[in-house]
């Protein structure tokens, strides 16, 4: 049997290991924060420990305990407070990561309350480099992979797929959609085009080619943070 101290020391680092990684979630002030890491993986580590030492006493030659099964039930169990962390916003799905960091720190916690305390602050500098230090890559990389919604007014049947492309320089695929119909003036359309894996940049410099073109009246720009793979292009 463990001693006291040895449990109090592991139900103490799991506190802390998982403090470290709910205080990146509540920087960004997620629901699941600090209380809530502490108090999966400090749980964690006391399921674990309960499994592992808290039933020595009966056990004989003709009485065999696994103490993984108790493991395997915290690790598919945690699940039901992911999901409650998961949020649809519209079409856009937040609360992931915060999900995957809870379910983490309950693996932290049983680490530690089977007494691997390097796996445990191994994993606990690993998790936290992947949050706080991959999120500006991921940030950059999505700046530059934005969708933006072109409005446009031309003359009829004068601005196709084609020309957008030639005219913008665009790679295949770029346009996610494209419809064109009269607008109740003579003699124009009204443009709908949906632009994918472009910047900010490169969104202002496309507005000014559009705006050069003699047979372009206006044009306007919304972003979308999200396009959809289904957008037909259709005229």
């Amino acid at each position: 049997m463990l001693p006291d101290w040895e449990i109090a020391l592991r139900l103490l680092i799991a506190a802390a290991l998982g403090s470290l990684i709910g205080l990146e979630r509540e920087r960004l002030l997620w629901a699941a924060g600090i209380r809530t890491h502490m108090v999966v993986c400090v749980g964690a580590c006391l399921i674990m420990i309960v499994s592992a030492y808290g039933f020595q006493a009966i056990l004989s030659d003709h009485v065999v305990l696994d103490p993984s099964r108790v493991a395997a039930q915290v690790v598919s169990g945690i699940g039901f407070l992911g999901a409650g962390s998961i949020l649809l916003r519209g079409s856009v799905v937040r609360g992931l990561t915060t999900a995957a960091s809870i379910w983490t720190v309950a693996g932290i916690g049983l680490a530690i309350g089977g007494g691997l305390y390097f796996a445990g602050v191994a994993s606990t500098l690993i998790i936290l480099i992947i949050l706080a230090g991959v999120k500006p890559l991921e940030e950059m990389y999505r700046e530059r992979n934005q969708s933006f919604q072109f409005h446009i007014r031309a003359a009829r049947g004068k601005l196709s797929p084609d020309v957008l492309k030639a005219v913008l320089r665009l790679r295949r695929g770029q346009i996610k959609r494209f419809i064109a119909q009269p607008n109740g003036k003579k003699g124009e359309d009204s443009i709908d085009a949906l632009i994918s894996q472009i910047s900010p940049k490169e969104m202002a410099t496309f507005t000014q080619k559009l705006e050069v073109l003699s047979f372009v009246q206006h044009v306007d720009v919304i972003r979308r943070t999200v396009a959809s793979r289904s957008d037909p292009i259709a005229r």
